[in-house]
């Protein structure tokens, strides 16, 4: 049986292809595209998808998409009719997007043509966009029961909500409904300290570290947390009721409205303009939004926990990608494990939605949890080298062992390679299949990758791939970190052995890295820690200011315009002394 899960005309849209209930394909319509946060309708994931499995959509038995038009249509039109300022054009927006939402198997018809359209229609299932975070993180779990949460900023009219799974079941405990939401809370001032677009909230995240939570007690005025494990947001601080909040237009580019409103600018002071120097202030207030949303977010896992008394917990949504409070909930709240699956953010809602069509409502029995992002796209030696040599480009095969060895050469001596190795990763994060790499014990690591690849701000740290059996050697907390989504305290007498991993605050956001799961990043380290005693690499993303690079050709046309030193694809070597 074929599962097709979707996250469709919304930001990081998204496809992902079950097969009797394990994922075998999955990938963001942005690394296709070519733009980040892509929404619309992700064609070229599902063509992709159903190219990997080799089967045309007539094989298909079920569409799943992340989102009901119908969830919640009578609190829409209460909230609609008590916020006249919304406008015409925002409503309109709204309604064009659910109708699209309404008519995909249009879309599918003129995808393939020559599908009947009746027949997509029957196959298709609306899943609501928190039951499809709940279900992504779950159901992909290993855990037979579970508290569960999803928090975001919104979908469906929701912001946030608590449930609880048992086996194949998930059943809904509460929600808050928007606009009351800590992904909106978050978001503004993300935009009042300078950093307009969408998904620049990571940005406050690394800059937190560099201030002093000063500013925390005057949030408790801009969100108020109540008695029953929940919050609410003090709306006079906020824009949400005056218009779109997240618009798409013909680019299909994700637009942010301003968020905060005068009265949040009269508590705290001028907004900074982009460009502007960041102050002490600015950090200050960074540290203090990160605390406050930490605070918050234990607030929401105590008031759970109390209404589940299950000590495991499946974590999903956009606000689930701040990996510094994920870090934290262990020693935080009674939760003792905690699951969180690759694509935690909205383009996981293609994962979760196709899982809750196979588990909650076809009631097919649980899979092994998922443990690899590794599901999108992949390329032969054979197919690398006829494109290096229609490129003119020079370069070497090298067998598994010879390639592990000249690569962590190249990193000991001060080089930065681009990795680009089996399958691409499902999610945000590079995991060593698109990666760039460098050597974590090197003072200047950071400044060189900012001159030769990445341009990116100073404040921003670079995450530590380590292996798996080690993590307890080197951080405070040992826990199992696939998917580099928390944020744990490196070792102090480790913390001088990785300066270019560690951030100010003396943490590191991990990636724990099993053979299993990766085999041949697993052996590149392992090469690199024979020779040096670490058994660590510095991994950040293969990209620069566009999304990760997702074939060859892209690697290499990344690797021209910038300044890396040898790029690896799968065997295949090109240094740069020698592409000409």
């Amino acid at each position: 049986m074929y599962i097709l899960g979707l996250n469709a005309y919304h930001a990081d849209s998204s496809a992902a292809l079950f097969k009797d209930g394990v994922m075998i394909a999955a990938s963001e319509e942005e690394r296709f595209r070519r733009v980040k946060h892509w929404a619309g309708f992700p064609s070229e994931a599902i063509k992709f998808c159903l190219a990997d499995a080799n089967i045309g959509i007539d094989k298909i038995d079920h569409i799943a998409i992340g989102r009901d038009p119908k969830a919640k249509l009578l609190k829409k039109m209460v909230f609609a009719a008590a916020h006249p300022q919304i406008g015409i054009r925002a409503i309109q927006n709204r309604f064009l997007n659910a109708k699209k939402i309404a008519s995909l198997s249009n879309e599918f018809a003129k995808l393939f043509p020559g599908c009947m359209e009746e027949e997509i229609k029957r196959k298709i299932h609306y899943v609501e966009h928190h039951h499809a975070h709940l279900a992504s993180a779950f159901y992909a779990s290993p855990f037979k029961d579970a508290a569960l949460l999803s928090i975001d900023g919104s979908g469906d009219f929701t912001t946030t909500m608590l449930g609880i799974g048992h086996g194949t079941d998930i059943e809904e405990i509460t929600s808050i409904d928007f606009p009351h939401s800590i992904g909106v809370f978050y978001s503004a001032f993300t935009q009042y300290l300078g950093f307009p677009h969408y998904g620049d909230e990571y940005k406050i995240m690394g800059l937190a570290p560099y201030g002093n939570p000063q500013y925390r007690d005057k949030l408790t005025d801009v969100v108020k947390l109540t008695k029953e494990g929940l919050f609410k947001l003090n709306l006079a601080y906020f824009n949400v009721t005056r218009g779109n909040v997240i618009s798409y237009g013909d680019d299909h580019i994700p637009k942010v409205d301003q968020l905060y409103s005068q009265k949040l600018v009269d508590l705290f002071g001028p907004v900074r303009i982009k460009g502007e120097e960041l102050s002490q202030f600015h950090k200050d207030l960074a540290a203090s939004v990160q605390r406050f949303t930490e605070e918050i977010i234990f607030h929401l896992l105590q008031g759970l926990y109390e209404r589940t008394k299950s000590t495991t917990l499946c974590l999903a949504g956009g606000v689930a990608q701040n990996s510094v409070a994920n870090g934290k909930i262990t020693r935080n709240t009674p939760f003792k494990e905690v699951y969180i699956p690759s694509a935690g953010h909205d383009a996981g809602i293609s994962m979760g939605a196709a899982l809750y069509v196979h588990h909650q409502l076809l009631k097919k029995e649980r899979m092994p949890s998922i443990r690899s992002a590794y599901t999108g796209s992949h390329f032969s030696n054979e197919a690398i080298e006829q494109l290096l040599q229609k490129e003119n480009v020079n370069f070497t095969s090298k067998e598994d062992d010879v390639l592990f060895d000249v690569v962590s050469d190249c990193l000991i001596h001060g080089g930065v390679v681009g990795w680009f190795n089996g399958r691409a990763e499902f999610g945000p994060r590079a995991l060593g299949a698109r990666s760039i790499l460098a050597d974590p014990r090197r003072q200047d690591a950071k400044e060189l990758l900012n001159a030769k690849v990445k341009r990116r701000e100073s404040f921003r740290p670079f995450a530590p791939s380590i292996l798996a059996e080690y993590v307890e050697e080197y951080f405070e907390v040992k826990d199992n970190v696939p998917f580099m989504e928390k944020v744990f305290p490196i070792r102090k007498e480790k913390q001088s052995l990785l300066p270019a991993v560690t951030h100010v605050d003396g943490t590191g956001r991990l990636q724990s890295v099993e053979k299993e799961t990766n085999p041949r990043y697993y052996h590149l380290i392992e090469a690199f820690f024979r020779k040096t005693g670490v058994p660590v690499l510095l991994n950040t993303s293969f990209n620069e200011n566009e999304p990760i690079v997702n074939t060859p050709l892209e690697a290499l046309d990344c690797f021209r315009r910038t300044n890396m030193d040898m790029l690896v694809l799968e065997n295949i070597v090109i240094e740069r002394k020698r592409m000409s």
